[in-house]
């Protein structure tokens, strides 16, 4: 049993693979922030039809 670590060990390795998680994950959400969208051609008017995670069309809501 001297093999396994200790749980102190296992801890920080858990936290430095986490810290490393985040880093990479905020990174990858600045890129896509920055990302910029071409205009939608032939889209409908107004607010976007799915914000609240139904389609919503002149008040009527459809849940897919």
């Amino acid at each position: 049993m001297a093999n396994q670590a200790s749980p102190e060990a296992v801890a920080a390795r858990i936290a430095e693979a986490a810290a490393r998680a985040k880093a990479e994950a905020e990174a990858r959400r600045a890129a896509e922030s920055k990302k910029e969208l071409p205009p939608e051609l032939g889209g409908p008017k107004g607010p976007e039809p799915t914000r609240y995670g139904d389609w919503e069309k002149k008040g009527i809501v459809s849940d897919f």
